[in-house]
């Protein structure tokens, strides 16, 4: 990992007028990681669109850091069925057009 994709989360926090509180406890949920390099927190690129609609669904719906684990295990939930069911379609296609 490069250090051009990290991006302090103090920063994060003062740009998204969000708590850093509220961040390290998204991170103690598990829904994102904090890298710690020194004394400083760190966030990684790849994750701030992920990061950006857990304080949206905070900020603008108001919900608390329960539902937004809830949320995210039913968004979880969701993408596996829709994998499940992609899968379950290229088998069935496999028995209806018979080579």
């Amino acid at each position: 990992m490069q250090t051009e994709d990290l991006i302090p989360a103090d920063k994060f926090c003062v740009h998204s007028d969000v708590e850093l509180s509220f961040i390290q406890s998204l991170q103690q949920s598990g829904l994102i990681q904090i890298i710690e390099i020194g004394e400083s927190g760190y966030l990684q690129r790849d994750q701030l669109k992920e990061l950006e609609k857990w304080i949206r669904l905070h900020r603008d719906l108001e919900i608390n850091l329960e539902g937004i684990e809830a949320v995210s295990h039913l968004l979880e939930r969701v993408k596996d069925l829709q994998n499940e069911l992609s899968l379950l379609k290229d088998r069935l296609r496999l028995y209806e057009n018979p080579a």
